[in-house]
């Protein structure tokens, strides 16, 4: 089984940044990372896509965090990062990463923990 591992969250005020990070461990032997994404949930409210990142590295962003956050990966460390700035109070909420593993031919989409952002006014 593959567990994808998340860092970085916290509490932040607003115009502060931080950074996310997103590890794939376990039995990641043989596997072919495809589509990397991070997607948040705030309280009352249904979980979003925040970016998304393909395996070849184009990257695609919701409208409310464009220009201010940036999706990137290391694929030899099986690793994605969300940098965040400009951050609002607005984009408090848990974070997910989420990534779609080929496997033996098999596509099977993994989410992580969530790790908690929170952004003071």
């Amino acid at each position: 089984q593959v567990q994808l591992v998340e860092y970085g969250g916290g509490l932040v005020q607003a115009g502060g940044s931080l950074r996310l990070s997103c590890a794939a461990s376990g039995s990641t032997w043989g596997i072919y990372v495809m589509g990397l994404a991070w997607y948040r949930q705030a309280p009352g409210k249904q979980r979003e896509l925040v970016a998304a990142i393909t395996s070849g590295g184009t990257t695609s962003y919701a409208d409310s965090v464009k220009g201010r956050f940036t999706i990137s990966r290391d694929n030899a460390k099986i690793t994605v990062y969300l940098q965040m700035n400009s951050l609002k109070p607005e984009d408090t909420a848990v974070y997910y990463c989420n990534a779609n593993i080929l496997r033996v031919g098999v596509r099977d989409a993994y989410w992580g923990q969530g790790t908690q952002v929170t952004v003071s006014s």
